[in-house]
């Protein structure tokens, strides 16, 4: 049977988390943005994290990121989770693993809703749960041969 629309004008309820993705190749502003694009969404929130050349005083060569089988499934969780507490209309989410070399992107996330401050504060939620909670690591190299674990 398909489903109805008792008001006219209206699209069917759609899913909001459109993309989770943790991947090795490089990731797209554009398609997380397309992502999120909804005709009821007055905000677009975008963050792009990306590889920065020093931390903590101590000049950064390059880094990796390796994560746990249940990092895009952790990611998704977190989604479902701010989705449920603002007006989301639409969600994207994407973490690249691997090397990685300064000026890369590292993540890249979205939120679309009815109003810009919604669409903030949505979008600093996701992002900041996403790298509080969600088991990625990062290996970062620094200039001086040393090595240092973060997030482990």
């Amino acid at each position: 049977m398909a489903p109805t629309n008792d008001h006219p004008g209206e699209q069917a309820a759609q899913e909001p988390v459109k993309l989770i993705a943790v991947q090795e190749t490089a990731l797209s502003v554009d398609e997380v943005f397309k992502a999120v694009g909804d005709d009821a969404a007055g905000g677009v929130a975008l963050f792009v994290g990306t590889v920065r050349n020093h931390d903590s005083g101590a000049d950064v060569d390059r880094l990796g990121y390796s994560c746990h089988p249940s990092a895009e499934a952790e990611m998704r969780r977190i989604a479902e989770k701010v989705v449920a507490e603002y007006p989301v209309r639409a969600l994207a989410a994407v973490h690249r693993v691997g090397d990685l070399r300064i000026g890369d992107l590292a993540v890249v996330v979205a939120v679309s809703c009815p109003h810009r401050a919604e669409a903030f504060d949505a979008c600093r939620k996701l992002i900041d749960d996403i790298k509080h909670e969600v088991p990625i690591w990062k290996h970062q190299k620094f200039s001086d041969g040393t090595d240092e674990w973060v997030g482990a």
